[in-house]
């Protein structure tokens, strides 16, 4: 599934692409993202939206397939072709006041948190477990069950601790390496680990980096223990046993 890293990379490709055409006589005057929302503004100030959930694509010049559900053509004869597997992703026009809903059920975006925001918001959610908070899209935006494992890992923190345990070096920590990885994914292009490609067709680099995700039964890299891999709130988490606590 995309997350901000896959998400962030496709909007700042396509920002390069498409500002200044025209979609059906609206010109586009911006790319932007919000959480794994992709957001492509109009001067008319309406704004096409797209959450590519599980399996989406967006390719820009790219050819229609199999799986494709919509192309937009622009002015200039160049497309942007939205394909999707599994159906679950969506598409749709919406007006400045309807994004602005939109906006306010999700949390905060991570490069902006202070340490002090940070650890005001892992006080208000004691009780809950690390990992499904940061995949928590009105805790923490643009976080999903790839990041999370690999944030903990570098963060040497167990995903079923629960907030409330963490001391303030630990939370400091943790807020470093959720601005550490993500940025590094976005450089690297993000994680390919099933159907994501940027919208140039090619795959992620970052998912060579992963420490645990989808890595059960191998070792860890930093002290040679067996990945484990378990089931918290209907999905996986992966994490080192011995480096995790």
């Amino acid at each position: 599934m995309p997350e901000l890293p896959e998400v962030e990379t496709i909007r700042q490709q396509l920002a390069k692409q498409i500002v200044g055409k025209e979609l059906q006589g609206k010109k586009v005057i911006g790319v932007n993202r919000r959480a794994k929302i992709l957001d492509i503004e109009f001067a008319d100030k309406s704004h096409l939206i797209f959450h590519l959930k599980l399996t989406g694509q967006l390719i820009f010049n790219g050819t229609p397939g199999k799986h494709t559900r919509r192309v937009f053509n622009f002015n200039d004869g160049s497309c942007l072709i939205f394909n999707d597997v599994r159906k679950f992703g969506w598409y749709k026009i919406v007006s400045e006041s309807q994004l602005k809903d939109i906006k306010k059920k999700l949390g905060p975006e991570p490069f902006g948190l202070t340490e002090k925001q940070f650890a005001l918001m892992i006080a208000k959610k004691p009780k809950a477990k690390i990992k499904t908070l940061l995949m928590d899209q009105k805790f923490i935006a643009g976080i999903g069950n790839i990041y999370a494992d690999e944030i903990l890992f570098a963060s040497r923190i167990h995903p079923l601790r629960v907030a409330g345990a963490l001391g303030p070096r630990e939370i400091i920590l943790l807020l470093g390496k959720i601005k550490e990885i993500l940025t590094a994914a976005i450089k690297a292009g993000g994680s390919s680990v099933s159907d994501y490609l940027d919208a140039f067709g090619q795959k992620g680099g970052y998912s060579r980096k992963h420490k645990v995700y989808q890595r059960t039964g191998q070792q860890c890299v930093k002290c040679g223990s067996i990945i484990e891999r378990i089931r918290l709130a209907g999905r996986s988490a992966h994490y080192c046993p011995n480096c995790q606590k």
